[in-house]
C-alpha cells in the first residue's frame, strides 16, 4: 500500500520538502514586499513633508487693466505656503492687497487701496506705491549738486513731494517673475535725464520677495550716468484691523530716540530733537491715539504725525526700525531696514472722500504709513546723511516687513 502511494507520488517526502521551502520563500517574499511598501510610503511622506516645508511661493500673473496711453498693466499675485497673499501691479509698483493672519489664523487684507486700476490712475494718495526719485519733501523744489542748480516740480505746499507730478508711483515698470523657494517679482524702470527735473539717466530695480515665514522683503537698487539724488521707499497704508476701525487703537514702537522737527510746510528745520518728554516718544509700545490730540506745535503743523524719526542704529546692516501691533486682531508688523530713518504718517489727510476696496470709505486716520528712507530735504541740508548717487556707484537699500501675531515672541 505504502509503495503504491509512493510510486503514485501521493506521498513523496522530497516533494513535501520542496513545498515547505516554497511556502517559506513565499512568506518571506510577502514580508519583504510589505516592508518595502511601508518604507516607500514613509519615504514618500518624508518627501511630501520636505516639499511642504520648502514649497515655493506661487506667483500668478493676470491683466489688471489698460492705462490711458493704452499700455497694459498687470497684476501679480504672490501666495506662500501659509496662505499669505500679496498682490502687486507693475503700474507704480503698487501693493494693492496684502493678507496677514489674526490671532485666530484668519487672513485679511491689511493695506488700503482700490479694486481697479482706473481708481489708482485717477486719484491715488500714493496707496502702496514705490516712491521716487525722492521720497518725502525737498524744500521749494530746488537743490544744488556739483555746482549746478536744479528745479523740480512743486506739488505740495510750495515744496517738491514724492518725486513730483509723475513720480515712480505713476509709471509702468517692466516686470519679471523670479520663482524659487521664495517668490520674487523684479521691477525695473529707466528714469531719463531731466525727468521731473532730476539730473541723470537713473536705472532703477525694485525686487519684492515673499517668504514662507510671512515676510515681505523690498530690495531697491539704482545706478546713474550723472550725479543725482535718490531716496526710494514704499508708501503702503496699513490698518491691522483690516479696516474695521481707524488706526488710533494700534500700538507703535519706534527704535528711535530723536526725530526731525519741521516748519509749517513740513520741511525739517535741521535740528534733531530728543523724543523723551514729547508726544513723539514711541520708544516703548504706545497707543497711537494717546498723544495725537495733544496741544503741540509739531502735531499742529502735520495735522497729527507726519514726521521723520532718526533710527538709533544707522548702518548698512538691517536695523529693527518699528513694531506695529493691534490688540484686538492680535496682528503684529515688524519693520527692519538698512535706511537711517523712518517716516511715520498717521493718515491725517484721509477725509472720507475716498471709497476704497470693497466699497470701504477711508475716513480720517483709516491707515498709517511707515516709510523707511533717508531724511527729508537732505539735498539742501549738509548735516544730514548724503543722498547723492554718482556714476560708478550703486544705490542699495533693503526693508523687511514681518507679519506675526501677539502670541508670538516680539521684541
Amino acid at each position: 500500500m505504502f509503495a503504491r502511494l509512493y510510486h503514485n507520488k501521493l506521498y513523496d517526502p522530497m516533494q513535501l520538502n520542496v513545498k515547505k521551502i516554497n511556502f517559506h520563500l513565499s512568506k518571506l517574499l510577502f514580508i519583504f514586499l510589505i516592508s518595502f511598501l511601508l518604507q516607500s510610503c514613509k519615504n514618500e511622506m518624508k518627501k511630501s513633508d520636505m516639499a511642504n516645508i520648502a514649497a515655493p511661493v506661487k506667483i500668478e500673473k493676470s491683466i489688471f487693466g489698460v492705462l490711458p496711453d493704452q499700455q497694459q498693466a498687470d497684476l501679480f499675485t504672490m501666495t506662500n505656503k501659509k496662505g499669505m497673499q500679496v498682490k502687486i501691479t507693475n503700474y507704480g509698483g503698487i501693493i494693492t492687497s496684502w493678507t496677514a493672519p489674526d490671532k485666530n489664523g484668519l487672513y485679511e487684507d491689511i493695506v488700503l487701496g482700490y479694486d481697479s486700476l482706473d481708481h489708482y490712475v485717477k486719484n491715488n494718495p500714493y496707496f502702496g506705491a514705490i516712491i521716487g526719485r525722492y521720497g518725502n519733501r525737498i524744500a521749494k523744489g530746488k537743490f544744488s549738486l556739483d555746482g549746478k542748480n536744479y528745479s523740480l516740480a512743486v506739488n505740495n505746499i510750495g515744496n517738491h513731494l514724492h518725486g513730483g507730478i509723475v513720480g515712480f508711483d505713476k509709471v509702468l515698470w517692466t516686470a519679471q517673475i523670479m520663482e524659487g523657494e521664495e517668490g520674487s517679482l523684479k521691477l525695473t524702470y529707466l528714469s531719463k535725464d531731466g525727468e521731473e527735473g532730476y539730473p541723470g539717466n537713473l536705472q532703477v530695480t525694485v525686487i519684492y520677495t515673499l517668504t514662507n515665514d510671512n515676510e515681505l522683503k523690498i530690495d531697491y537698487e539704482a545706478e546713474t550716468d550723472q550725479a543725482t539724488v535718490v531716496n526710494l521707499t514704499n508708501h503702503s497704508y496699513f490698518n491691522l484691523t483690516a479696516n474695521k476701525t481707524d488706526i488710533l487703537g494700534h500700538e507703535l514702537k519706534l527704535h528711535a530716540d530723536k526725530f526731525l522737527p519741521v516748519d509749517k510746510t513740513l520741511i525739517p528745520t535741521g535740528e534733531l530733537l530728543d523724543v523723551k518728554g514729547t508726544p513723539f516718544d514711541f520708544s516703548g509700545q504706545k497707543l497711537i491715539g494717546k498723544d495725537i490730540p495733544a496741544e503741540d506745535e509739531q502735531l499742529a503743523f502735520g495735522g497729527g504725525y507726519d514726521h521723520c524719526w532718526v533710527l538709533n542704529t544707522s548702518t548698512d546692516s538691517l536695523t529693527h526700525a518699528a513694531t506695529l501691533s493691534e490688540p484686538i486682531s492680535g496682528r503684529v508688523l515688524e519693520i527692519y531696514t538698512s535706511e537711517p530713518a523712518i517716516q511715520f504718517y498717521s493718515g491725517n489727510f484721509l477725509d472720507g472722500s475716498i471709497i476704497g476696496k470693497n466699497k470701504v470709505v477711508y475716513g480720517h486716520r483709516s491707515g498709517l504709513c511707515l516709510e523707511t528712507q533717508h531724511y527729508p530735504d537732505s539735498p539742501n541740508q549738509k548735516a544730514f546723511p548724503s543722498v547723492t548717487l554718482k556714476p560708478g556707484e550703486k544705490y542699495k537699500s533693503r526693508t523687511i516687513h514681518k507679519c506675526s501675531v501677539l502670541t508670538d515672541k516680539v521684541e
